[in-house]
């Protein structure tokens, strides 16, 4: 179906991590953009904890979405440092939704900071992997003060 004619404002596409999750019309600020979704899972049952991949969001301490579901598109927003979209999670009712916090324009990719966790355990194990140039980049970037979003 033609993104025009879809009543959702966005659409996944590529990026320049792989897939991500593109505006097909104009967000504005505080719109809530999708739902991450997927099953939950109980950290106090034992069967569950071999499940790893990329796309668990923890709700509390004991609930976890495995957002790997096919049909869950939320899971294609990427992280950014200056995001323009934050998660709004409602441990209370085992739900998150990706809500807008700036206006976001058509072609504009959807994405949200994922937290410190998650950076630690995903995203710095596979920056360390970069090319030279941008190995050189970020040791110039943590000699400014800054390392991953902090």
């Amino acid at each position: 179906m033609p993104a025009s004619l879809s009543h959702k404002p966005y659409r996944v596409g590529r990026s320049r991590t792989g897939l991500g999750l593109f505006a097909t019309k104009p967000i504005k600020k505080g719109t809530k953009i999708i739902r991450y979704f997927g099953p939950l899972l109980d950290s106090k049952k034992k069967d569950e904890d071999a499940i790893e991949n990329k796309y668990l969001f923890e709700l509390t301490n004991r609930w976890t979405i495995d957002g790997s579901v096919r049909e869950n598109v939320a899971r294609y927003i990427n992280h950014a440092c200056r995001p323009n979209a934050e998660s709004d999670v409602k441990p209370r009712k085992r739900k998150v939704f990706i809500r807008a916090i700036k206006d976001i324009e058509p072609g504009d990719e959807i994405n949200y900071d994922y937290g410190t966790d998650y950076f630690k355990a995903y995203l710095k194990p596979i920056a360390a992997s970069a090319t030279p140039a941008r190995r050189s980049a970020r040791r110039s970037a943590r000699r400014r003060g800054r390392s991953g979003c902090g």
